[in-house]
């Protein structure tokens, strides 16, 4: 959107230094913090990293393409560090803290741009969420929304970087694990409709109580635009609490009676007649206040139905017919890595190993429940719920897999060890559960006893939270799966 090399540096209150050899021309196409994915003509932003400093890559993105590169350090500084370094092809602004600088930067974008943001947060299901509602939106509209796990501090920045003069809407997801996160992600995106999915048990080492979530989440009314909508969850016992929010009354949804009338009256839109078909979707009649209409939500598991819900809240607003928010809900299709549901020669996968908390768990849990053949769970650790919450937390979660009926329990990882405790307690046949101090342990162990954990035919869902890696237990099962078990 013509942002410019002088709009950069006014915007981060940075110093530009021109390079000898830097492209010619003042305005610059993309922003990246990936060397990797450097456009022609693009910046740049050197952020500091766990396993890199991206200034180490900044040669390698001006022989890319790069035009400018945002820094700590001056060129100087810079050369004097890499004297074999070609420094001298793209220009430079340095600032104090680049990551600091991004985010003055997607702030200032955000405000050039006539479109409309909808920003959504929420314990669990924000980007399913995303998913549907972008999806949904763009019956009508050309949408943008956040790709992959772009929803943090680095990530709302470079996603609204990317908006472009033909987007119409953008979908952002926002997610955060401290107070004070959604404040400067607000602060940045400025929506225009604030959606939250629900208040659950997550990051409850630093937020503690679900209270301070809810409070941490409520950071997202702090820079809505003067005119926002906002959409909550009516089924939500701490949601339903924010009848009044800055003088707005928010617009709620929700699914099914109990919902509808815990909101303190209908939910504008909710969805009714849910009926489940299996591992394979689930038909159900949206209501709004508008009229009724019948949707197929192609995705397994009933609380996909909330997420069809919390869309078609978002588009009534945005002027879309029930047509148009039919077709978009039955048009979803599954994201790697959560509730990615894959029918193999040898068994059918329910990959959801993005990330795990107890609501999502059980979920899950209620997802497998459904499937008519032997069913299989995998679970693993899940992080972020406090040193107080956690050992608890899992047992529930065990619990809750004896409870479901599933046929055999995996569970993987040091903290599980309590999950396998409780399910081994609440199991028919406490042989059925098997516990694994580590992903290696697991993996070891099916080279040799695959059968025995993963019987031919059965139904196999893997989940755990993000940093257990069970992506690499989904490929393998994978490769498995297509090959013969004999």
């Amino acid at each position: 959107m013509n942002l410019t090399l002088g709009e950069i540096v006014a915007a981060c209150g940075g110093t530009l230094i021109l390079g000898k050899n830097a492209l010619s021309g003042d305005s610059v196409t993309s922003v990246t913090v990936d060397s990797r994915k450097v456009a022609e003509g693009g910046v740049f932003v050197a952020t500091p990293g766990q396993r890199a400093d991206g200034h180490s890559f900044v040669a390698s993105a001006f022989s890319k393409g790069a035009k400018l590169a945002l820094v700590s350090r001056t060129p100087r500084e810079l050369a004097q560090e890499m004297p074999d370094a070609d420094l001298d092809k793209g220009s430079y602004v340095v600032v104090e803290d680049t990551l600091q600088a991004l985010k003055e930067i997607g702030e200032y974008y955000r405000q050039k741009l006539d479109i409309k943001v909808v920003g959504i947060t929420g314990s669990v299901g924000k980007t399913s969420t995303k998913e549907f509602i972008a999806g949904v939106l763009s019956e009508k509209y050309n949408v943008l929304k956040t790709e992959g796990n772009l929803n943090n501090e680095i990530g709302v920045p470079l996603t609204l970087l990317r908006i472009q003069p033909e987007h119409q809407v953008a979908v952002v997801e926002m997610g955060i694990s401290e107070f004070g996160e959604m404040h400067r992600l607000s602060k940045m995106a400025r929506p225009d409709i604030c959606v939250i999915t629900n208040i659950g048990q997550s990051h409850l080492d630093n937020l503690k109580t679900r209270d301070g979530i809810l409070k941490a989440k409520s950071e997202i009314f702090d820079f809505m635009a003067e005119d926002a909508k906002i959409c909550l969850n009516g089924g939500d016992d701490k949601l339903i609490a924010l009848q009044e929010i800055k003088g707005r009354k928010p617009h709620f949804f929700g699914m099914g009676e109990a919902a509808a009338k815990a909101a303190g009256g209908p939910c504008e839109v909710t969805a009714v007649n849910v009926v489940s078909k299996g591992l394979w979707g689930s038909d159900a009649r949206i209501v709004t206040q508008k009229g009724a209409f019948d949707v197929h939500v192609p995705l397994p598991g009933v609380h996909m139905v909330l997420n069809a819900a919390a869309a078609a809240c978002v588009a009534e607003l945005l002027g879309l017919t029930p047509e148009q928010i039919a077709s978009g809900i039955g048009k979803i299709v599954p994201l790697s890595g959560r509730t990615n549901l894959m029918r193999l020669p040898e068994y059918t996968l329910i990959d959801d190993c993005y990330n795990a908390n107890p609501a999502s768990m059980r979920a899950a849990l209620d997802l497998l429940a459904l499937a008519d053949t032997e069913k299989v769970a995998v679970l693993g650790d899940m992080f972020g719920l406090g040193e107080d919450n956690a050992d608890e937390l899992h047992r529930q979660v065990g619990a809750y897999a004896a409870e479901k009926g599933i046929d055999r329990i995996v569970c993987v990882g040091e903290r599980a060890r309590h999950m396998s405790d409780a399910a081994c307690g609440g199991a028919k046949d406490s042989r059925c559960v098997s516990y694994f101090p580590s992903l290696d342990a697991f993996l070891e162990a099916l080279e040799t006893e695959r059968k025995r954990y993963v019987p031919e035919g059965s139904t196999v869902l893997v989940k755990a939270s993000h940093a257990m890696e069970f992506d690499k237990l989904v490929d393998y099962l994978k490769k498995m799966g297509t090959a013969s078990l004999r």
